[in-house]
């Protein structure tokens, strides 16, 4: 057994396989974990807000920015971490597998780490497309895995945090600490340890390996750690440039993946939950349609032509969703903070909006008082200059800077203080 595993880290020994690789790439995958856990966080308290929470309304596409930079920085952790597996994959084969309680506390924390990260980015990239093949609920488990996986990160660097001191500055070598080498131990002949054994992968994966790992006699490690990192570097390159469009708007000629393209769909914005999904399309349709706000046990209610006849105000908003697509658009329609006052609510009231959707996650959603006397807030009734389409939210929906589009409630039915 401990020829084998040695035969297999020969095998796998490589010069970008060493530790300061290692630390290279895990503090741009540790980076981008960190920036996914906060966005995270800011997305998850919008949505379910604790009571003393308020919210910064401005800028108006704070929310466009963060949770584009959510998804983004999501999308660019597939290349990463199969980087940082493919630098650490020779340790699978140590010998002895495990030397002591310590080490296999390692070892597990490792093995649960790594586990934990492939499905959340997996599920979260999953979430982009709205296709969820699992019995449970998103959101709670994504929110959940986040805060575990920040926890095996910090007993990750905790653990690995002399060696990540050690190989931090550019100029490390793995041999002036050879207990830390990542391939193999050292053997006398230096070429040897290059050797990839006698099986070798074949075809444009065996290419890809080639150009990576092989090193010519001729050059130094440089070479092959340059192109490791060149080829790491081109993956995430690719896989954040041709989806970042969905969310950025320079970048929208080249979103080639996205699930959502700007431009496209009813009003030129594109539509998360349709009017069918929904079942709303007969009652959102009906003539006796009306628009209900209660306040402190007054109620009135608004058909759509007495909302078209207050004062109208156009606003340009971006409606940001969670799964990381982002559209700026003409909004028109009243002022939230207008029909507040029609009833004399509290400046300090806080608002709960419901749906004509009776089921759904947000088929009721709440609005803080920010977002409630915030002048850019509308009750909108037209989109791009038209009227408001089906599936858009006609015959009304809010519209309100710096929230997540799951909350910017579509077909609304009822408007009442909290």
């Amino acid at each position: 057994m401990r020829r084998l595993m040695y035969e297999a880290q020969r095998a796998l020994a490589s010069p970008v396989r060493n530790p300061r690789m290692a630390t290279v790439i895990g503090r741009l995958l540790g980076a981008a974990f960190l920036i996914c856990f906060g966005t995270g966080l800011y997305s998850h308290f919008l949505q379910e807000p604790l009571d003393w929470m308020r919210f910064p309304t401005r800028p108006e596409f704070l929310y466009q920015v963060t949770q584009g930079t959510h998804i983004i920085a999501g999308i660019a952790c597939f290349p990463l971490l199969l980087a940082k597996l493919y630098i650490v994959f020779p340790k699978l084969f140590a010998y002895p597998p495990v030397r002591g309680l310590v080490h296999f506390l390692e070892r597990a924390s490792i093995a649960l780490f790594v586990g934990a990260s492939l499905v959340q980015i997996t599920m979260g990239l999953l979430n982009t497309f709205q296709w969820y093949p699992w019995p449970f609920p998103f959101r709670q488990v994504h929110f959940a895995l986040g805060w575990a996986l920040i926890g095996l990160l910090v007993i990750h660097i905790g653990v690995k945090l002399p060696a990540i001191t050690r190989y931090w500055s550019k100029g490390s070598l793995d041999s002036d600490h050879p207990e830390d080498a990542v391939s193999v131990d050292r053997a006398s002949d230096a070429e040897a340890v290059r050797l990839w054994g006698s099986s070798r992968t074949g075809g444009v994966t065996g290419r890809v390996l080639d150009y990576i790992d092989a090193t010519p006699r001729t050059l130094t490690d440089s070479v092959s750690r340059r192109g490791f990192l060149t080829t790491v570097g081109v993956a995430t390159t690719a896989v954040v440039g041709l989806t970042a469009g969905q969310t950025f708007t320079p970048l929208n000629a080249v979103n080639l993946f996205g699930p959502r393209k700007k431009g496209v769909g009813q009003q030129g914005v594109p539509v998360n939950r349709t009017s069918e999904q929904a079942k709303v399309a007969d009652a959102a349709l009906a003539a006796g349609w009306t628009l209900t706000v209660a306040v402190a046990g007054t109620e009135r209610s608004f058909t759509r032509s007495e909302l078209l006849a207050l004062p109208q105000t156009e606003v340009q908003l971006p409606i940001a969703c969670v799964e990381g697509w982002s559209q700026m658009a003409h909004w028109r329609g009243v002022r939230l903070s207008d029909l507040a006052d029609l009833l004399s609510a509290d400046p300090d009231t806080s608002f709960r909006l419901i749906s004509l959707e009776e089921r759904g996650s947000f088929s009721k959603t709440q609005m803080g008082r920010e977002y409630v006397r915030d002048p850019l807030t509308l009750v909108a009734l037209e989109l791009n200059g038209e009227t408001l389409d089906l599936e858009h939210g006609y015959p009304a929906r809010m519209i309100a800077p710096g929230r997540p589009g799951v909350l910017q409630t579509k077909w609304l039915s009822r408007i009442e203080a909290i």
